[in-house]
């Protein structure tokens, strides 16, 4: 396995690593027993990063994560998140909460579920724009100080962000979404991270399944999977985005790999600070994305794929209104 480093504190990681979200939220059905070989079928293939949230099922995910990953404790990196607060009469409802006292209550409510005496690495999920970054990272560098966690990181933040928490403790990861057709981290918060020596994680590399080819009508999306929600799933942004898929198709079966193992293949190119997290629930899907790694696309290639999806060319925002508000721009 591919290892690579984040940040400059010592975190080492797979090249790519596994997202668990979708294993029990979110993303339609779910198959407990499938996603538990998953996970498992990654530590086998030499997957040491694993990813989790509070917020994901809610509290669900982060329980199956530590029973799957008990046995191999010592050999993997467990990432998990705190700060969307998710309305337990209404999952559908969310709100951002970073301070201090419920920093340390999510903390040790996530080592009781993950069942392990430290978090390897622990996210703030969204930025509380009603709380100072600095008392948030603060908050998180005493639980750093308390042996609880070891390496900090923050997701969906912006440059300015990142130098002021930066400034209070080593942030050795900034999480955000990027993909072909997610390219905005690379006018900001890439570049920032590569300039300050922080190491960054993409999620959704695959476009939330899209960029695999798999995904061909509004219909191939469960009932209750939240993509039906999402504005480039959704009226003619929908024949837009399959319009450029078909770039990656047809790229793909040029090199004789899947769509998957090309989008991925372009993600790990962009620098070797990077590590994506794909998600799946599926042990075949897993393998798949692992033959990535085995993929390398030639300055031609990366130069026409450039050409084909330059930044902004998926059609509509990544998110519904409501959750785009949640993003630290």
């Amino acid at each position: 396995m591919q290892m690579r480093t984040l940040g400059t504190q010592g975190l080492t990681v797979s090249a790519l690593g596994l997202g668990c979200m979708g294993m029990s939220d979110f993303y339609g059905g779910r198959d407990e027993a499938e996603a538990a070989a998953t996970i498992r079928r990654a530590v086998e293939r030499g997957v040491t990063f694993f990813d989790t949230a509070d917020a994901y099922g809610p509290h669900t995910n982060e329980r199956l994560v530590g029973q799957c990953l008990a046995d191999v404790r010592d050999q993997v990196v467990i990432a998990t998140k705190f700060g969307i607060v998710r309305d337990p009469d209404d999952p559908t409802v969310r709100k951002v909460c970073g301070r201090p006292d419920y920093v340390r209550a999510s903390c040790e409510a996530s080592l009781r579920r993950l069942n392990v005496e430290t978090i390897d690495l622990y996210y703030l999920h969204r930025r509380d724009p009603q709380v100072p970054i600095e008392e948030t990272v603060g908050a998180m560098a005493d639980l750093v100080r308390a042996g609880k966690v070891r390496f900090l990181g923050l997701s969906e933040i912006s440059p300015d962000t990142l130098r002021r928490a930066h400034a209070i403790h080593p942030i050795s990861a900034v999480q955000s979404e990027y993909s072909l057709w997610t390219r905005d981290p690379e006018t900001g918060i890439l570049p920032a991270c590569q300039d300050m020596g922080v190491g960054f994680v993409p999620y959704s590399p695959l476009g939330r399944g899209f960029l695999t080819g798999q995904i061909t009508r509004y219909e191939d999306f469960e009932p209750g999977d939240t993509r039906r929600n999402s504005p480039r799933f959704q009226g003619g942004n929908f024949q837009k985005n399959l319009d450029l898929v078909a770039h990656i198709q047809a790229m793909a079966t040029a090199r004789r790999c899947t769509p998957a193992q090309l989008a991925l293949a372009w993600v790990l190119a962009q620098g070797s600070h990077l590590a994506p997290i794909p998600g799946t629930k599926k042990r075949s899907r897993l393998d798949e994305n692992l033959g990535a790694l085995d993929l390398t696309l030639s300055d031609a290639e990366l130069a026409e794929t450039d050409r084909l999806f330059p930044m902004g060319a998926a059609a509509g925002p990544r998110y519904p209104e409501a959750m785009m508000g949640m993003l630290d721009r």
